[in-house]
């Protein structure tokens, strides 16, 4: 856990977590004020202006996407911005909150299933246990006594919505080293008015002032920051584990929704702690071997390292972030590593 831990990446996904995961319950009591599909809109018109006006603030300099990169930029918009939000919003108006928290973890199943499968990520045993161990907890959250989940469909909802993510995460990893303010401004400027337009097409009413600030405020931090400082972990340690680490937010979730009220089951402890060990697992894997690095020239914000050691003009004092285009010289070499920008070779 220390060695995981000093990861940036590592970091920047739990505090991800922990972001998204109070947006379930905060999320369910505006749902009594508003439509599941409008909410949606508002979320994520919440996460792009908040983000945007943040850019603005800071004098962030517009970089676009490379013209690669567009393609799956674009289908991240669409599955993770467009479609999931919607379906977690329909399966929240109709299940408790602890009950749809938890389900949430299934988004790290279909993340690093996808990844291993089609994006041919590394994924060794103890990810694999730590994925068995969350599907398990998923199964435990499924009986029909202690958490109360309804009828199938609105858990479906929800599960479909983690498929949706899940697709998101591993697109969104293609285009990570992209500044991720600016993908996720861009993310919440589309997806946002998307579903507030269909919403009120649909003969939905825009909620009270107050009831609006809340759900623009809450998009701003749990869709938009959030967001941000999950594609900061993409970048640093892959899709997976990523996934993995903000398997956290269900727990979180789980957490407030019964400081608001809802009852503490056996099924619902019992599901808990089988899914904190698919998370433990994750966070206390190490992988290490010798790897070969291809001359490949991009630009991304970076320090110097072991994989950042070209020259400058000028000198910059290690440690210091910066961007700028640069090119990486073919190497080999052993260290321990997470499958992040720079790692994504063959096993």
């Amino acid at each position: 856990m220390t060695a995981a831990w000093r990861n940036p990446g590592v970091r920047s996904g739990l505090a991800s977590a922990l972001l998204f995961g109070v947006s379930a319950p905060l999320a369910k009591v505006l749902l009594g004020d508003v439509s599941p599909w409008l909410l949606a809109g508002l979320l994520y018109c919440g996460s792009g202006l908040g983000l945007l006006v943040y850019r603005r603030l800071t004098r962030r300099r517009f970089v676009p996407l490379p013209r690669g990169d567009v393609a799956s930029f674009a289908g991240a918009v669409l599955a993770g911005g467009v479609v999931a939000p919607v379906l977690l919003m329909l399966g929240l108006s109709a299940m408790p909150a602890s009950g749809a928290s938890l389900l949430l973890n299934a988004e790290a199943v279909f993340t690093a299933v996808l990844a291993w499968v089609v994006f041919h990520e590394h994924l060794d045993r103890r990810i694999l246990l730590g994925m068995v161990a969350i599907v398990l907890g998923a199964a435990v959250l499924s009986v029909p006594y202690g958490v109360q989940l309804g009828t199938p469909l609105p858990a479906l909802a929800i599960v479909a919505a983690c498929a949706c993510w899940g697709l998101d995460n591993n697109l969104t990893r293609k285009v990570a080293l992209n500044d991720p303010t600016l993908l996720a401004a861009l993310k919440g400027a589309v997806a946002g008015p998307v579903n507030l337009v269909l919403a009120l097409a649909l003969g939905g009413r825009l909620p009270s002032v107050p009831v609006l600030g809340g759900a623009l405020a809450l998009g701003f931090l749990s869709y938009g920051l959030s967001l941000v400082l999950f594609i900061g972990a993409l970048s640093r340690v892959g899709t997976a584990r990523a996934g993995a680490y903000f398997a956290v937010a269900p727990f979180v979730g789980a957490v407030v929704s019964v400081a608001m009220g809802e009852p503490v089951t056996w099924s619902l402890v019992l599901a808990g702690a089988l899914m904190a060990v698919g998370v433990w697992l994750h966070l206390t894997e190490s992988h290490g071997h010798e790897h070969t690095h291809e001359a490949v020239t991009h630009t991304h914000g970076h320090t110097h390292d072991r994989h950042h050691d070209h020259g400058h003009d000028q000198a910059v004092p290690r440690g210091t972030w910066h961007t700028h285009e640069h090119t990486h010289q073919p190497v080999t070499h052993s260290h321990e590593h997470y499958p992040d920008a720079h790692h994504r070779h063959r096993h």
